[in-house]
């Protein structure tokens, strides 16, 4: 028998948001994007991953400072989305805060950087994005940079088809640095080979926070049986996105509806188990289907999964539970680190 309102009460996380940039519309007020917090707290969506997006550029030094400096002043953004009167979101970098932030009723702001073209060749740079209070770097973007391969080589930019092979040597120093950190590590937008590697070397799982699959949709952005096989014997993630032509070929939004995004749901619980499988709108960012076009529309989702049979533990899992224990693990190596320090 469904749930009459299966939405009601989740903890729920949306993994991957983008926010305008260099300026767009107030995160306070209603108005023209996807995610603002009228609509977070109308679609009951308790937490969200705001990401500081840096499209790849020259990797020269003029290109790696610009690109830093663009994170920084991200970062600035998201964080006064939590202002310290109270009147917006609350900063929530640990998994203990975004469950504190629900308990109270309040919107969990949680930063995170996409594309690691940030860092430039600097490792340093790491501990002031994690001290800034980031949860997870995206490896790459579309275009190879110093730390890896990504799945959408960049023309304009002069990239082969692959450089690396993967990841660089500095991408390896760059996922250790991360673990040591807590920082999550985003295999969304790398090349097969990144995302094997890095599930294989990092000391935290991997995840894809924004991703969809390829069995379903043969986008060279999205992820095939093999890495979905990765994902579940590293203890990883799969959190699905709603971009159309990531759910389907040659589709718009328009022409899609939240049963296609369950559909890439049910396909990576099947394959990997319902522990493994998460939800990323990439909202503002592109995503966005006929009836979840927005985070006020997001209990149209969990209604649909739940016609699905998905019980109120897997809506859970789905809807949060799972990024939250990804959260726990990096906290705890984390504090490893610091222990053998």
């Amino acid at each position: 028998m469904m749930l009459t309102d299966p939405h009601d009460g989740l903890l729920a996380i949306d993994t991957h948001v983008d926010i305008p940039w260099p300026h767009g519309p107030s995160p306070f007020e209603n108005g023209a994007r996807c995610v603002d917090l009228p609509k977070l707290r109308a679609g009951r969506v308790a937490a969200v991953c705001f990401a500081a997006y840096v499209p790849q550029g020259p990797r020269d030094a003029a290109g790696h400072e610009e690109a830093a400096a663009r994170a920084s002043a991200m970062l600035d953004a998201i964080a006064a989305m939590a202002p310290a009167d109270g009147s917006g979101g609350v900063m929530a970098t640990t998994a203990a805060a975004v469950e504190a932030a629900f308990a109270a009723r309040k919107t969990a702001i949680i930063p995170a950087i996409e594309n690691g073209y940030a860092l430039g060749t600097d490792l340093s740079r790491l501990d002031g994005f994690a001290q800034r209070g980031i949860r997870y770097i995206t490896l790459t973007h579309n275009g190879h940079n110093a730390i890896a391969d990504a799945a959408i080589p960049r023309q304009d930019l002069n990239d082969a088809q692959a450089e690396h092979g993967g990841l660089s040597a500095f991408g390896r120093e760059v996922i250790a640095r991360m673990n040591q950190l807590g920082i999550l590590v985003d295999v969304s937008h790398a090349a097969k080979s990144t995302m094997m590697q890095a599930a294989e070397c990092s000391a935290t799982p991997v995840l894809a926070t924004h991703s969809c699959m390829r069995a379903l949709c043969d986008h060279p952005r999205n992820l095939d049986d093999e890495q979905l096989d990765m994902l579940k014997a590293t203890g990883g993630l799969a959190q699905v996105t709603i971009v159309s032509g990531f759910l389907r070929l040659k589709a718009r939004a328009a022409d899609l509806t939240v049963a296609d995004i369950a559909d890439h749901v049910d396909y990576a619980v099947n394959r990997m188990g319902i522990d493994h499988v998460g939800i990323g709108t990439d909202f503002d960012g592109g995503g966005g289907v006929h009836g979840f076009m927005n985070a006020a529309q997001a209990p149209h989702l969990t209604a649909e999964l739940a016609k699905r049979g998905y019980d109120r533990e897997s809506l859970q899992k789905i809807w949060g539970g799972n990024f939250l224990r990804l959260l726990r693990q990096a906290e705890a190596v984390r504090a490893e680190a610091r222990v053998r320090a």
